[in-house]
């Protein structure tokens, strides 16, 4: 089966700053229960995903273009370049920024803890 690519802009995702563009890949009907998101997320200089928690689930980000600023749980934020990889594991909180010059582009998949359903 092929698809089309479902586009979301979402304005102060998760309270974070600017407009952040999503490339929904596969539905979240698609993705069998297992997850809820399987995208590839833009976000343009200076814009933001806010610090959020995930219950439950658990998102990486495999970045693909540009630099990003990654929050991780402990507060700690790290410069994250094309083939780094952010984890969270289910119940932790994190965040991206992009105060570079250059769009931030990577993929995200949220995806369920295995104990999610019980």
């Amino acid at each position: 089966m092929i698809r089309k690519t479902q586009v979301k802009h979402v304005e102060h995702l998760a309270g974070g700053k600017g407009t952040v563009k999503i490339e929904h890949i596969i539905d979240e009907n698609e993705l069998l229960g297992a997850a809820r998101m399987y995208a590839k997320v833009t976000i343009p200089p200076g814009a933001s995903i806010g610090v959020h928690t995930h219950t439950g689930e658990t998102e990486p980000y495999y970045i693909l273009e540009g630099v990003g600023d990654f929050r991780d749980n402990d507060g700690s934020v790290t410069p994250v370049v094309p083939g780094d990889c952010c984890l969270i594991k289910p119940g932790e909180c994190h965040g991206m920024s992009n105060p570079y010059n250059a769009d931030l582009v990577f993929m995200a998949l949220i995806y369920f803890d295995i104990d999610h359903k019980k």
